[in-house]
Formats: C-alpha cells, sequence, structure tokens
C-alpha cells in the first residue's frame, strides 16, 4: 500500500488518532488510511470479543504503527466516551445507530444527537484534540433521482425528504426518505453545536456516497453495506431490490478512508463539508463490469434505469485526494473489481 504524503500535518505523524466504530466497513479504511500515514489510532467497537480480528489484521498490513481496541458499548452511558478520548490529538467520529428503515426520525434524533454531543464536549474539554471529522451522508444532501439534473452546492441540504417526512404521506411511500431527512437534520444539529460551542478544534464532515471497493478482512468482517450489494448481483440473488435503487453516484472504499484522513490532517482544511463522490454509478452498470470481469459466471442483466445527471461539490475532495499523493477518485470499474476481489476470498 503507498503511504499517504502529508505535507506539514495539523496533528503530528506518531500521534492518535481516535476511530469510532473501528470494526465497520468506512471506519475501517479511516483506519487503514492512519496507519498507512503514520499515526496510531484508538479504535472503539461495541464488543471486543467478537472484534478480537482487528488486532491481527492490522498488525500484519501496518506493523510499524499500532492500533488499540477499546470497547464503548453503550454510547449513551455518562462519560461514555472519556477514557477512550484521553491523549488523542483527532477524532473521526464514524459510529451511528440507526437502521436504514427507520421511520420516527424525531425519536431517532432524541436518541443519536446527545451521545454525539456527548463525544463533542468529550473533545473539547481534551486539551490533546486538535482536529473532529464527523460522519454525515450523501443522502443528507439530495435525494437521488436520475430524472432530474440538480446542482448541489457544499452546504445544500435533503429538504425534500423533511418535508416529505413532515407531510402525511404514508410510511410505505417514503420509503427510505426518513433516514435521508435524518441524516439531514443531525447533520445540521451537529453543525448547530459547533456554532454555538465554538470549539477550538478544526472540524469537518464527510458525506459518502454509496461504498464500493475493498473489504479488508472479509472472512470476518463479513462484505457489509453495498459491497455486500455487489455480491448480491454476482450471485444473482435480492433482484428487485437492486432494481428499485435509482442511479447514483458511488464512493471507493480507499477513497472515503484518505478523506478523513485529509478532513484530519491537511492544514486549512476547516469547517467543511466534504463529499465523498468518486463515480456515476447504476446496478445495471455494475452488472456489466461484473460480467466483463467474470464471463464464466451468469451475472444477471438488469433493464437500465438511467444515469445520473447532478452536479456535485466533488472537486475539493479530489484535491485533498491529490494533496496525500492519489492521482483523483477511483473509477466505479476499478471499485467493483477490488469488491469482487474480496468477497471472492470467502
Amino acid at each position: 500500500m503507498a503511504k499517504p504524503t502529508i505535507p506539514d500535518p495539523k496533528i503530528p505523524l506518531g500521534s492518535t488518532v481516535l476511530v469510532t466504530g473501528a470494526n465497520g466497513l468506512i471506519a475501517s479504511h479511516v483506519v487503514d488510511q492512519l496507519l498507512a500515514a503514520g499515526y496510531n489510532v484508538r479504535g472503539t467497537v461495541r464488543n471486543t470479543a467478537k472484534c478480537a480480528w482487528l488486532g491481527p489484521l492490522f498488525s500484519s498490513r501496518h506493523p510499524s504503527h499500532h492500533l488499540e481496541v477499546v470497547e464503548v458499548s453503550d454510547f449513551g452511558a455518562p462519560g461514555a466516551w472519556d477514557e477512550a478520548i484521553k491523549g488523542v490529538s483527532g477524532v473521526a467520529a464514524v459510529a451511528g445507530g440507526v437502521g436504514l428503515m427507520l421511520q420516527d426520525v424525531d425519536k431517532a434524533l432524541e436518541e443519536e444527537l446527545p451521545w454525539n454531543e456527548s463525544l463533542l464536549r468529550a473533545a473539547k474539554n481534551e486539551p490533546s484534540v486538535k482536529s473532529f471529522v464527523f460522519t454525515s451522508s450523501a443522502w443528507a444532501a439530495w435525494t437521488p433521482d436520475p430524472t432530474k439534473k440538480v446542482k448541489l452546492t457544499e452546504w445544500s441540504y435533503n429538504e425534500h425528504a423533511v418535508q416529505v417526512v413532515s407531510s402525511d404521506t404514508s410510511g410505505r411511500e417514503k420509503g427510505i426518505l426518513p433516514y435521508m431527512a435524518f441524516k439531514a437534520l443531525l447533520e445540521q444539529r451537529i453543525w448547530d453545536w459547533i456554532e454555538k460551542e465554538k470549539p477550538s478544534f478544526s472540524f469537518n464532515t464527510v458525506l459518502p456516497e454509496s461504498v464500493i471497493g475493498e473489504c479488508l478482512d472479509p472472512k470476518n468482517q463479513g462484505v457489509p453495506s453495498t459491497c455486500g450489494m455487489v455480491k448480491w448481483l454476482y450471485d444473482g440473488v435480492n433482484l428487485e431490490v437492486l432494481a428499485q435503487v435509482p442511479a447514483q453516484w458511488h464512493v471507493d472504499n480507499r477513497d472515503v478512508g484518505l478523506l478523513y484522513v485529509a478532513a484530519l490532517v491537511v492544514p486549512g482544511v476547516d469547517r467543511e463539508r466534504l463529499f465523498g463522490f468518486s463515480d456515476r454509478y447504476s446496478w445495471p452498470r455494475v452488472g456489466q463490469i461484473l460480467k466483463e470481469l467474470y464471463p464464466e459466471q451468469e451475472v444477471p442483466s438488469l433493464e437500465l434505469n438511467g444515469w445520473d445527471q447532478t452536479d456535485v461539490p466533488n472537486k475539493r475532495g479530489e484535491e485533498l485526494l491529490r494533496v496525500l499523493g492519489q492521482g483523483g477518485w477511483t473509477k466505479l470499474e476499478d471499485s467493483v473489481k477490488a469488491c469482487a476481489e474480496s468477497f471472492l476470498q470467502i
């Protein structure tokens, strides 16, 4: 793995960064890229016994730097973050507790906002913390619709989802819009906290799109999130679900890991929303790529369902990837290949 180059980092090389939910798909890549860049990582998990695979995985990949795994089983417990945050220079808040099919947005906010604010408060009270990155979602900015030409800005929010959720529309018709609305509202509340509390550390949010790419340990981690959906298509299962997903953008796993590193350590990156959008994708196109990669596999063909027309503000993210020594965003074809190579190990 190529080591990211970091000129004059705002947190010193060799210091420790806290990554929450370190066993998750995105967070594991954040850990991977931080270790590769020359940092040590303290990763939180809900159950250390179930995540014993993390230590051997990363010690084999990065023998010169250290991952410490700590258990935070209840995010909302008083003082939950006090020990985990001691002495760290940066925080990548990746863990989340809300599932895709939530219906009660207000209840979800009541549960999730307080512990995120507790983590922010713990960071504010820890003098060593110089940088903090919060994980939002691309869907906090907009609802994908390939029939529409939309221009997003850095500060676009998914007002459409919020309006629909607040209307008399039935739960079935709302689909996953409550989740999108929740992500938009949660991020806005977090920015409100930053504006009110004015912490001394740099603060940025990352908005990842559908994550496709390498899974670092598919035997222990599985093939989670959108990566698992690539496997569905390879295996020819759950095609009716894939057919309902509109064409949109994806972000490569490695790209998004590097984007967190940039948000944490590159000088001058502060109070920004960084859009993790690598390349456009649709499930019919992913199927075509799999057919090209594995002609012997009977990958089913999905009916074409359009192509995304959204103008997205991902130039800043690409600029930061270049600062770290990567040539730019990863193409969909390369992400799908990396993903398939991962799950074929199982």
